[in-house]
C-alpha cells in the first residue's frame, strides 16, 4: 500500500442535494433536505436504522426518484439522468450485501467494474493491476471465484470494483457489516489511504460510528429523515448528547 499522503482536498462543492424530498408510501423517508459536500471530502452519513440513509444513497445514485429537489454533481443537475448516466459521470455505490458476481473471478469481477468507463482492453488492465497495489489480499486471490471468498474479501472485492473505473464520488452503504473488526480495520485504511491520494469525494453511511468517524473529514447525523448535526468528525464524536440521542452510544 502506498505511504499515506496529505490529504487532496477542496472548499469547492463537489456533490450537493438541494431541497430533496423522498418517500416510498405514505410520509415522506426524507423531507427538503439540502447537503453540500466539497471535492476531496469523506463524509460519514451517520444514524439510526429507518433514519434514512441508504434511501438518500439510492437517490443520489439514481436507483430512487425524489419527489421533490434535485441532485447536483459538479453543477450539473443528474436529477433525470439514469442509473448509467451518473456511472459516466463519475458516480460510484456500493450498496450493503457485498454484492460481487459469484460465478466469476476475482479479476473478472474487476473488469467488469471498468467496462462502463475504461472501454479500452489495455486500458482496463492497466487499471485493474494499479487496485491490485492497493488491494494486495486480492491480488493474491485473483484467480479465485466470488463465491470461493471470505466475507471480508468479498466486501474488498465490491469496494475495488467500484473504484476501479476511477469515480469522483464514492457511496458506500454499510460496508463493516458482519465482519470482523480487523478487516473492517483494513477496510477502512484503504479507503481513507485511497481517498487522501486521489481525491476521491466519500459518502460512507455506517452503523459502526467509530470506525466511520476515525477516517472522516465531516460527520452528518440524521435523525427520522432529517440532518440533525452536520460537523467536523471530531466534534460529533466529542458529543455525548448527540452520540447518545442518535447514534446508540
Amino acid at each position: 500500500m502506498s505511504a499515506p499522503t496529505e490529504p487532496v482536498t477542496t472548499t469547492r462543492t463537489l456533490l450537493a442535494v438541494e431541497g430533496l424530498t423522498i418517500g416510498y408510501s405514505g410520509a415522506p423517508v426524507i423531507e427538503d433536505m439540502d447537503l453540500t459536500i466539497p471535492g476531496g471530502a469523506v463524509v460519514a452519513l451517520l444514524g439510526a436504522n429507518g433514519a434514512g440513509k441508504t434511501t438518500l444513497l439510492r437517490t443520489v445514485s439514481g436507483l430512487v426518484t425524489p419527489r421533490a429537489g434535485r441532485v447536483v454533481l459538479d453543477g450539473v443537475d443528474l436529477t433525470a439522468l439514469s442509473v448509467e448516466d451518473r456511472v459516466r459521470r463519475g458516480l460510484a455505490q456500493v450498496p450493503e450485501g457485498r454484492s460481487v458476481v459469484a460465478e466469476l473471478s476475482v479479476e473478472e469481477n474487476l473488469h467488469l467494474g471498468a467496462l462502463w468507463k475504461i472501454p479500452g482492453r489495455k486500458e482496463r488492465r492497466a487499471a485493474v493491476a494499479e487496485l491490485y497495489e492497493t488491494f494486495e489480499p486480492l491480488a493474491r486471490r485473483r484467480r479465485s471465484l466470488g463465491h470461493q471468498l471470505s466475507g471480508g474479501e468479498r466486501q474488498m472485492l465490491a469496494l475495488a470494483r467500484a473504484l476501479v473505473a476511477r469515480p469522483r464520488v464514492l457511496l458506500l452503504d454499510e460496508p463493516s457489516l458482519g465482519l470482523a473488526p480487523r478487516v473492517v480495520a483494513q477496510l477502512m485504511e484503504i479507503l481513507r489511504e485511497t481517498a487522501q491520494r486521489t481525491g476521491l469525494t466519500v459518502l460512507l453511511a455506517e452503523q459502526n460510528v467509530t470506525s466511520a468517524l476515525s477516517i472522516a473529514d465531516r460527520g452528518v447525523v440524521l435523525g427520522l429523515g432529517e440532518i440533525v448535526a452536520d460537523a467536523p468528525a471530531a466534534d460529533i464524536a466529542a458529543d455525548p448528547a448527540l452520540r447518545h440521542a442518535y447514534l446508540g452510544f
